[in-house]
């Protein structure tokens, strides 16, 4: 079944809803039972076995099956948000004594949630550069029991040899935990490549519509018992309605994603003839030194990508900034609409040297018209230049 047909018909029963085509909401607390022996087996440890509201609902086993068959994994569990669904991971997979090795183009949360709260219950965290592929065995310590991975990340847009270091990782007895929200579950499938277990904010490319908040997680077989148990025991759950929004969002993620894998490249080919521009950042540009890696690991591009201007001042980014009208200004991505922030990659890097002085610019290519977002950025360029 190819993946378009997969994301249409996944995680959806209509004959056991009176011929319903989309899973309805349940909004639930508490749950009854029939019989004593009915409320005795309720465990709340069967992934699909309702027992009480927060441990899940048909409205949320759904959304899992649907994203189990989009990542390919084996057992998947829906959490309140991205971060949430990091958390839930991390918790499960490490405890006091434990050494964590995670790329230095990490999502920020994903560093300050590893530093800011792990670090304080025994769990040692390194960072290391996204391109150091099977080399990343020399960090590997006897007690390192994760290696994460995010590629592309998310400011900087290194792809990251996968395969290479999921065998350095598995042969030193660790997992490897993949960040797979810039591809959407859609354009890479990590779990083929060796990952373990593979995350992603749902809220970004799932959901689709910046209205709702959702974190995904897929395991393979080895690895379900403690990502269940986790889940359960810290309560993370997704609200009905939220899960509602994003099954229905991964029906539409196909041509979703299309649409944003062909604007995005648009705008990445026309930004590189920009004078102002010193480079553009984004894998499936064949100037990007990561572009071979992203052709053997990938079948498209999400509209996320970064452009690195010339050095400006305040007054001129302010400048080109200030009035966009098809561009916002947030910080999220993956919706409909298209977003354009300035952002400082500097200010999160420790395992390696960012050493650019332009400003770097992260962009969001919405499913607006491509030319009508060209034309609103030669108009910015235009009033940069004016105040300089």
């Amino acid at each position: 079944m190819k993946d378009e047909t997969r994301v249409v018909v996944a995680g959806r029963d209509p004959h056991s809803n009176y011929g319903i085509v989309n899973p309805p909401v349940y909004h639930a607390s508490t749950v009854l039972f029939p019989t004593l022996a009915a409320l005795r087996a309720g465990t709340g440890i069967d992934p699909n076995q309702v027992v009480y509201g927060r441990n899940g609902t048909p409205t949320i086993f759904a959304l899992q099956d649907a994203f189990c068959e989009l990542e390919g994994g084996d057992l998947a569990v829906a959490c309140a948000s991205g971060k949430a669904a990091i958390v839930t991971v991390l918790m499960a997979y490490l405890q006091a004594g434990d050494h964590i090795l995670i790329t230095d183009s990490a999502y920020q949360p994903t560093r300050t949630f590893t530093l800011g709260v792990l670090e304080r219950f025994g769990v040692e965290a390194s960072f290391y550069d996204p391109r150091l592929g099977a080399d990343v065995a020399n960090l590997i310590r006897p007690n390192t029991r994760v290696v994460y991975v995010e590629s592309p990340g998310s400011i900087t847009f290194e792809v990251q040899d996968i395969p290479a270091i999921a065998k350095a990782a598995h042969d030193h007895g660790a997992i490897v935990v993949a960040d797979n929200t810039w591809a959407g579950g859609y354009f890479c499938k990590p779990h083929t490549l060796g990952a373990d277990v593979v995350l992603q904010a749902g809220t970004k490319y799932v959901v689709g519509h910046s209205d709702a908040m959702c974190g995904l997680v897929s395991a393979k077989a080895p690895h379900h018992e403690a990502l269940r148990k986790t889940f359960v025991a810290m309560g993370n759950c997704i609200g009905p309605d939220d899960a509602y929004l994003a099954q229905r969002g991964i029906r539409t993620i196909a041509v979703r994603l299309q649409q944003h894998h062909g604007t995005g490249l648009m705008l990445a080919r026309w930004l590189e003839g920009r004078a102002e521009v010193k480079s553009v950042l984004h894998p499936g540009l064949q100037s990007s030194p990561d572009h071979a890696l992203w052709q053997r690991d990938f079948t498209g591009a999400s509209g996320l990508f970064g452009a690195l201007l010339h050095p400006v001042t305040e007054t001129q980014l302010a400048a080109m900034l200030d009035d966009l009208e098809l561009f916002g200004m947030g910080w999220s991505w993956g919706g409909y609409e298209s977003l354009l922030v300035p952002v400082d990659p500097a200010a999160v890097r420790t395992a390696t040297t960012w050493g650019e002085d332009g400003q770097l610019l992260r962009i969001h290519a919405g499913l607006e018209d491509a030319g009508d977002l060209i034309a609103e950025l030669d108009a910015a360029f235009s009033r940069l230049n004016a105040a300089a």
